[in-house]
């Protein structure tokens, strides 16, 4: 019996996790085939690297043996070998097999043939899978002015573009920022850490405008200007000139600005291009069934490419975010070694910290004429809200300094009583009347024991670190031969 084949398309959280979550159950007995177009790396931790609080090579997430040792076959795309990724390649690392060595075959995924199980390559050959995940991420978004694609000007997504960032960013530098969504908020201390005067730019009337309400934004603005950061909300950008080896934004609604470095963080969209013509059903991603499969049984989506069931609402709708990629890579890794794993749904949930100002949001906060309970203490930075849905929480807010061990816990309680979606019955009268005391309704409703009995998996989770393909010999065998042409 030949062993089944798995082919893992894209290398970020959602793929990664997936690999482990296979071995976790097969123990190296099937081949694992990795395509991505970079070295396995996390783009959460970049804001770290921008801001040197970190290494390099603390930002990648499977060195070469590490892969070896789950008995992965790395394809990834036709680029330069970086001296990182070399250096990676070729270092041991505890009792693994050995690198891989920094010769990889150098391909990247260019088309699915879903009817005779074929991923495409862009040399035009093909590897045969027996089921296929699709966790191919996003890609940063530009608008469309004119002179955006100029030197000094940068998106914040690869680490090659916080390698561009660090070779120029300066002390005393003019810098701005295009886009005052999560993304851009996600680098703005790294950013600050470096001495610059900082220009933010929003087209929307407020900063965090898919994140946080009009109220919040404020504390959050006024705390960013008390500390020097110029906001500019309710304006655009017409374009950007070259100005004396400065860039000048001219913008509409506002008076002209002169930098000397632009970092663009107006959104991101899912890497779908490439799944033209595959007979996937596509909306804004991959519609996937509560096991994350597509239309095509034996094909799966992930992460920020997925359009799968929302938590709170019941929809179908794609959550770019870190937590969500995590658990359609476990989700979907049992499910391809034969588990049957429902996925109860996303929450929508974004955490930040500000300036030592924590800024979280959860699942349905901003809900036209839904019941919504709310305190404000701006002279202290704080504010919460909480969403209404009868006597659940469905969505909400919380600002407070990131210093207070009462901020950091009762984010994390509110997060539970949003999750689990317990009815608070008596308990939801006193929080409106105590919305500085999530502690007790919380203890009192036992959420915490209704969330320790959740699982993403059938079991709880076993550490990364202890799973590897001890059945496989740490390598992964072809299948029949070799890529197929």
């Amino acid at each position: 019996m030949s062993r089944k084949r798995h082919v893992i398309v894209g290398g970020g959280t959602a793929g990664l996790n997936a690999i482990t979550t296979i071995r976790e159950y097969d123990k190296g007995a099937s081949d694992i085939v990795l395509v991505a177009e970079e070295w396995p790396y996390s783009r959460m931790v970049l804001p770290y690297y921008l801001g040197q609080s970190i290494s390099e090579s603390h930002v990648f997430t499977a060195t070469a043996p590490r892969l070896a040792q789950l008995g992965v076959q790395f394809i990834r795309a036709d680029r330069p070998v970086d001296p990182i990724f070399r250096a990676l390649a070729t270092q041991p690392q505890n009792d693994s097999p050995g690198p891989l060595g920094p010769d990889f075959v150098r391909r990247r995924a260019s088309g699915l043939d879903t009817s005779n199980n074929l991923l495409k390559l862009d040399d035009g050959s093909s590897i045969e899978y027996d089921d296929l995940l699709i966790a191919t991420g996003s890609s940063p978004t530009r608008p469309p002015i004119p002179g955006a694609d100029g030197d000094a000007i940068y998106n914040q997504w690869t680490i090659d573009d916080s390698r561009g960032v660090l070779k120029d960013i300066k002390p005393g530098q003019d810098v701005a920022m295009i886009g005052a969504g999560f993304i851009s908020f996600t680098i703005l201390n790294a950013v600050l850490s470096h001495g610059v005067n900082l220009h933010i730019i929003e087209i929307m009337p407020q900063v965090l405008p898919r994140m946080i309400d009009n109220q919040g934004a404020e504390i959050v603005a006024n705390l960013l200007r008390s500390r020097g950061v110029n906001i500019h909300t309710g304006v655009s950008v017409q374009s950007i000139e070259d100005d004396d080896g400065r860039k000048k934004l001219i913008m509409d609604g506002a008076a002209d600005i002169t930098v000397d470095l632009v970092i663009m963080g107006t959104g991101i969209r899912p890497n779908l291009g490439w799944l033209d013509a595959s007979g996937l059903e596509i909306d804004q991603g991959i519609v996937v069934d509560n096991h994350l499969r597509s239309n095509v049984p034996n094909v799966y989506a992930a992460g920020d490419v997925a359009q799968g069931h929302e938590l709170i609402t019941g929809r179908k709708e794609v959550h770019a975010i870190e937590p969500t990629a995590m658990q359609h890579g476990r989700v979907v890794g049992a499910n391809m070694t034969g588990k049957d794993i429902s996925y109860e749904g996303s929450l929508l949930m974004n955490i930040l910290d500000v300036q030592d100002l924590d800024v979280a949001s959860f699942g349905s906060w901003n809900v036209p004429d839904a019941e919504t309970s709310v305190m404000a203490n701006p002279k202290n930075n704080t504010y919460r809200k909480l969403v209404w849905d009868g006597d659940k929480i469905i969505g909400g807010i919380i600002l407070g300094p990131a210093r207070g061990i009462w901020t950091t816990n009762d984010i994390g309680m509110l997060k539970g009583l949003v999750q689990s979606q317990v009815k608070l019955g008596p308990w939801k009268k006193y929080l409106q009347e105590n919305l500085w005391d999530i502690k007790r309704p919380f203890v009192a409703n036992h959420v915490t024991n209704t969330m320790l009995s959740v699982t993403t998996l059938d079991h709880p989770t076993v550490p990364a670190r202890e799973i590897s393909a001890t059945g496989a010999g740490g390598g992964a065998s072809d299948k029949d031969g070799e890529v197929v042409d």
